[in-house]
């Protein structure tokens, strides 16, 4: 009975882990195009740093065959993009505002987000 009460307590603390309290390393964008690879469940990198007010091109390889990876949304830039298995989905934003612009799947299960710097 111990050992059945520590493994549910075990996945309740990773289940907590992964989605509220993880926190992925930032990227920051050091030219105008960027790979982001969606595989195993996370968008990597998923956190990303890209300078305000200039172009930059993200380019989505999907390596992930779950349903829920292949719809991109970006709310704040009014972007919804279907993301093809095996193939690169690239996607250009002019201008992007200053802020935080979360990026996630239609379920928002895969997360990730672009912080818009000066």
């Amino acid at each position: 009975m111990m050992i059945i009460n520590f493994i549910g307590i075990s996945l309740i603390v990773l289940i907590i882990w992964w989605f509220w309290l993880y926190k992925p390393n930032n990227v920051v964008a050091t030219s105008t195009d960027v790979l982001i690879e969606v595989k195993e469940g996370v968008y990597s990198p998923a956190s990303l740093q890209v300078t305000a007010n200039h172009p930059i091109t993200l380019s989505f390889l999907r390596k992930d065959p779950s349903p829920c990876s292949e719809t991109l949304l970006i709310p704040s830039l009014d972007i919804s993009e279907q993301l093809t298995l095996n193939k690169v989905t690239k996607i250009h934003l002019q201008n992007i505002p200053p802020g935080e612009h979360v990026f996630h799947c239609q379920m928002q299960m895969y997360k990730g987000v672009i912080t818009a710097v000066e």
